[in-house]
């Protein structure tokens, strides 16, 4: 669980990246969740962004992610989510919270 203030870092961090996996009408995929998966194994944290074509809410979408592909969300805003997953390596490590 993260707190208020690693909650606030990483929002920070997200603040600059630009979504990385988009998900479309058809919906949570298996493909779209190890492509989720393997993103955020190789760089902790993730935004992503759901096309206007698919009817999913951001907030509930992301939470379902985060439990599926053991994350922790850190934001929802409109149609983005944040998740971080720490990476289980200390050497591969990026993201110091």
């Amino acid at each position: 669980m993260l707190t208020s203030k690693q909650r606030s870092k990483l929002k920070g961090i997200a603040n600059g990246l630009t979504p990385a996996v988009s998900i479309g009408k058809s919906g949570l995929t298996p493909t779209v969740l190890k492509t989720i998966d393997e993103y955020l194994t190789a760089n902790e944290i993730l935004k992503c962004n759901i096309l206007e074509g698919a009817k999913l809410d951001a907030k509930e979408t992301c939470n379902k992610v985060a439990e599926e592909v053991n994350a922790e969300f850190v934001q929802a805003i409109g149609r983005r989510f944040v998740l971080y997953r720490q990476a289980k390596d200390p050497e591969k490590r990026k993201i110091e919270l």
